[in-house]
């Protein structure tokens, strides 16, 4: 561990002095500079990689404008993705001349690896840790029964469709973002720096109370989605941060809790798991999302407020007073539905266009898609 963090420092002041911050690159300046190491070859081309990592991260804050020390590692570790073997008990990691360091595994570890089609890419050792970077081959569900849309709110998260709709109440992560929030307000140490540290410390706590809390909610609902054959569809609300600045006639308050939100770690974690289990995801555009949560599912019709009932809507026509959550995730349902019908169409036209000869433009008739 120790000659790994020698080789990357090492590499790292080579790629410094002749600014260079490639991989190829790096090799072809560094490697000749690590012969004094007498380590197996793989271990020299991961520090190289690593340094190539930092270098090029270092690059990209100095092209945003962050100001930027000069790179090193400080932490002891070792990463490899050659030469390790894990046999029954545990990994195995060499160190040269055919021999080989274990490091023990916890049953559930091996457990997970054991499953099929599962295959371990690299691993990382520090002081403290043991990291496995996996992978898994996953056919993706070709034949959907239906979809669920995902409608993100700060109090909670709606997933289903017209047939069946799950609500998952987030207030939990709300109070403990607010607790943590009337905390570090009332710090009143005069160094900032220990401010800045014991904030940092109570911010990543928040950060993980939280993400535990999605966890749940996001494994519940992949399960779901893979059990009755189900895609996930997703609105796009980027740019939404941009909504809640100062000047914008909001109070302190508000846009706290409206910035904080985490409406893009509940998609992040939705679509690793849907990709690890082979549910199929899609994201549809602002222009195909507009309007969902005030449309009528039912007749379309425009949905009416109700100013005493804030989360209900009012349908005219049907008569009927709807969640706006609900009727938000039954449209972004139907309208990724037929997305998915769209694209598995062009696939098979484009199939037959192989197969069959050209026809007579002037005979083909226009078909729109029925909606259901």
């Amino acid at each position: 561990m120790r000659d790994f963090k020698a080789m990357t420092n090492i590499c790292i002041q080579v790629g410094l002095q002749h600014d260079a911050s490639t991989l190829k690159r790096l090799s072809l300046l560094s490697y000749h500079e690590l012969q004094a190491f007498h380590v197996p070859s793989y271990y020299k081309l991961c520090a190289i990689s690593k340094a190539a990592g930092i270098l090029a991260a270092r690059k990209k804050s100095i092209r945003r404008g962050y100001p930027t020390k000069i790179p090193y590692l400080k932490k002891l570790l070792l990463s490899s993705c050659y030469g390790f073997k894990i046999k029954d008990t545990g990994l195995l990691i060499p160190i040269g001349r055919k021999r080989f360091e274990q490091v023990r595994l916890v049953p559930h570890t091996l457990a997970v690896l054991s499953q099929p089609m599962l295959r371990v890419n690299s691993f990382t050792l520090t002081e403290r840790s043991l990291s496995l970077s996996v992978s898994k081959e996953v056919e993706e569900m070709k034949e959907l029964a239906s979809t669920v849309g995902v409608d993100r709110n700060l109090r909670n998260v709606t997933i289903g469709n017209e047939k069946a709709i799950a609500q998952y109440n987030l207030g939990k992560a709300v109070e403990i973002a607010e607790t943590t929030r009337s905390i570090t307000r009332s710090f009143k140490r005069n160094d900032a720096r220990i401010r800045k540290h014991i904030t940092a410390k109570y911010g990543t706590r928040r950060k993980n109370r939280i993400q535990q809390l999605l966890h749940h909610v996001s494994k519940e609902a992949v399960e779901s989605a893979l059990q009755n054959r189900h895609g996930i569809v997703f609105e796009n609300i980027r740019g939404i941060r941009h909504l809640y600045r100062r000047g914008n006639w909001q109070s302190r308050g508000y846009r706290g809790r409206m910035n904080w939100w985490p409406f893009s770690e509940v998609k992040r974690q939705i679509e690793y798991k849907a990709a690890w289990t082979g549910v199929p995801v899609v994201t549809l555009t602002r222009s195909d999302t507009r309007g969902t949560s005030v449309t009528c599912f039912q007749c379309g019709e425009r949905l009416l407020e109700n100013r005493e009932l804030k989360r209900k809507l009012w349908c005219q026509k049907c008569r009927e007073l709807f969640d706006r959550d609900v009727v938000a995730a039954v449209n972004i349902a139907r309208r990724g539905r037929l997305r998915f019908e769209r694209s598995q169409g062009e696939a098979n036209e484009a199939m037959v266009s192989v197969l069959k000869p050209p026809v007579d433009a002037s005979k083909l008739t226009s078909r729109q898609h029925p909606t259901s």
